[in-house]
């Protein structure tokens, strides 16, 4: 029962701990002590490096590790055309008790829907012509220009109805999912945290309490991922990863998916998707009842914020349970999240992070051959 196909049934989400000399390139880079050409080497020669070690621990999904981001989702969609990013007060928080960076916020400077050359187009081709194994490529989902901000990133001058912002955010994406389709990408994830954060009672509450309704967030985001795919080649397929928060091994959201999951499932147009499921705070495997034939859960039930390694048998048995639900041939393995969402990463060592996916690919063949 493997799949020739992504989702693999070992896969990974996508992003993985930045190498100590990365980091320093990068510190470098900051202060003016190397130029934007021996920074890019150094970039290059450590996603080599990362590539390889992902294909020498069987994977057969590759990505770059996002060594070329500080953040998942605002290095992406700052480059979008319209868009911009700003220094500003934090809207949501980590679980973390401590004191949290002033993050980088986003908000629209014009009418969307145009398109201008994406710099991960040039990300991807550079992975594409340094694997020969399934080269994939993660993008924020649409939802991440509204959820966290609202009204704040959509000036009423520009926007006057909201319908017609969310519109326009649905064909910018169209444009750059087209445009990594005609540079050769086949394997496209977006990630997508605001539809778990919307089976937050609390999350949902700061929703209402700035004027959005949670019940029909659900069904808007659901129309600006369908038009964000509707353009896509019929060999390619596009993956959604579900996620209750990831920085430094903290959290924001919990709740299980049982509020999102009729519409998670059935209303878009993915083709699998990598959900959350190492701790109790991702609820029951029950919401899976309503995955339909044909599509694939990539089940998260190895965790990415410790160190810590999960036992085989403890992991078998949760698939078990979870193919109580939906078949045992519509469903993988892989981490719940990546391993460092923004560049910090999270609480564990590189030799832990490998440990880990090791441990998955050979979970993966014990479990379906």
């Amino acid at each position: 029962m493997q799949r020739t196909k992504p989702p693999f049934r070992a896969d990974h989400v996508g992003s993985l701990l930045r190498t100590a000399s990365l980091k320093a390139a990068r510190e470098k880079r900051a202060s003016g002590e190397i130029g934007a050409e021996a920074f890019k080497e150094i970039e290059n020669r450590e996603i080599e490096g990362v590539i390889k070690k992902q294909e020498a621990v069987g994977l057969k999904s590759i990505t770059d590790g996002e060594y070329r981001r500080i953040s998942w989702n605002t290095d992406f969609l700052e480059q979008l055309d319209n868009v911009e990013s700003y220094v500003g007060e934090r809207k949501i928080s980590f679980s973390t008790g401590g004191p949290q960076p002033r993050p980088l916020l986003l908000r629209i400077t014009g009418k969307l829907g145009g398109y201008k050359p994406h710099p991960m187009i040039e990300h991807f081709k550079f992975l594409q012509a340094h694997t020969k194994k399934t080269p994939k490529m993660t993008i924020p989902s649409p939802s991440s220009l509204h959820f966290r901000y609202g009204r704040d990133a959509v000036p009423e001058s520009i926007y006057p109805a909201m319908d017609d912002f969310y519109r326009d955010l649905g064909q910018s994406y169209r444009k750059v999912v087209r445009a990594f389709a005609d540079a050769g990408c086949r394997y496209l994830q977006l990630d997508e945290v605001n539809l778990t954060y919307l089976c937050d009672p609390s999350l949902r509450q700061l929703i209402v309490n700035r004027g959005d309704d949670p019940d029909t967030l659900p069904v808007t985001y659901a129309g600006m991922i369908n038009a964000a795919i509707s353009d896509i080649p019929p060999d390619m397929t596009i993956t959604m990863h579900l996620c209750r928060g990831n920085f430094r091994s903290n959290f924001v959201a919990s709740g299980g998916y049982e509020p999102v999951a009729e519409i998670l499932f059935n209303a878009i147009n993915v083709h699998g998707y990598f959900m959350e499921y190492d701790t109790a705070r991702a609820g029951g495997f029950e919401p899976l009842r309503f995955v339909p034939k044909g599509k694939t859960i990539v089940l998260g039930l190895v965790t990415s914020k410790s160190g810590m390694l999960e036992k085989k048998d403890d992991i078998k048995r949760r698939i078990d349970e979870a193919a109580k639900f939906v078949p045992l041939d519509q469903l993988c393995l892989s981490p719940q999240c990546g391993f460092a969402s923004t560049q910090e990463g999270n609480v564990l060592a590189e030799e832990e992070e490998w440990a880990k996916l090791r441990m998955i690919v050979e979970l993966a063949d014990e479990v379906w051959g």
